[in-house]
């Protein structure tokens, strides 16, 4: 069903102490009634602790990454089976910087989408364009090749398990900015190309967030496009008062 969330990617931040410190915080200021599935992703050595301290409250923890294999020797990878054994069963796949730096093709991630979808899931799926794809009127045909090539061959049934994430790379520490039209204009582009392949069900259904810089003078903004469902928060997740300044933009 589709449903408005906020993710906090924490990315290669926050050491043991500090991620407790936030999560402290966040628990004491988040609001109790927000319409919102709230979700932070700690680092890997921190996500067990973080899934221990957040089990009786709304906040839900994910991984920022994991291996498609099911086990076996690949040296500093993490399995499906190891995050759900901690109780995390959430994990985001195709991140910007993990197709940039380590370069993550739609072959693989469409390994590692069956690979979580296998043991029950969710997945938060990224995909977007870059500034050359923009300037090079490029960016519908990019985001719609990244969905069919790292997404499309799942089930009408295994939906339920995704959530997809726009991150517009161009807006994204180049200095330009994506308007919330121009959000909304992709988010309107993403759900009806899923509607062409899976149908109206699917496609009113599933969730999908925006992930260029949301920040909280921005946010409530682009969360009132109706399209756009929510955020992946990158650095604005970091600190608790502008992660809870975004949550209430949503409201």
């Amino acid at each position: 069903m589709r449903r408005n969330i906020v993710a906090g990617n924490w990315k290669m931040n926050k050491n043991a102490e500090e991620t407790e410190d936030l999560l402290n915080e966040l628990i004491d200021k988040l609001p109790h009634d927000v319409e919102a599935q709230i979700i932070v992703a700690p680092t890997f050595v921190n996500l067990s602790s973080a899934a221990d301290h957040l089990e009786f409250t709304n906040i839900t923890v994910a991984a920022q990454n994991m291996h498609q294999a099911e086990s076996g020797a690949y040296t500093g990878e993490i399995s499906a089976s190891m995050l759900t054994s901690i109780g995390v069963r959430t994990v985001i796949l195709g991140h910007s910087e993990r197709r940039a730096y380590f370069h993550e093709n739609d072959a693989l991630l469409a390994s590692k989408v069956d690979t979580a979808l296998s043991h029950d899931m969710e997945v938060i799926f990224c995909f977007g364009e870059e500034l050359k794809d923009r300037q090079n009127n490029q960016h519908f045909n990019v985001v719609e090749n990244q969905l069919r090539d790292g997404l499309f061959h799942i089930s009408k049934a295994s939906w339920e398990h995704i959530v997809l994430a726009y991150e517009p790379v161009w807006a994204i520490g180049t200095g330009e900015t994506a308007s919330p039209e121009q959000a909304q204009e992709m988010h309107h582009f993403i759900r009806e190309t899923v509607r062409s392949v899976f149908g109206s069900d699917v496609a009113e259904d599933v969730s999908i967030l925006y992930g260029g810089s949301v920040k909280p003078d921005n946010a409530k903004e682009i969360f009132s496009k109706p399209d756009v469902d929510g955020g992946l928060i990158g650095g604005a997740a970091l600190k608790a008062d502008d992660f809870v300044a975004i949550v209430n933009g949503i409201r």
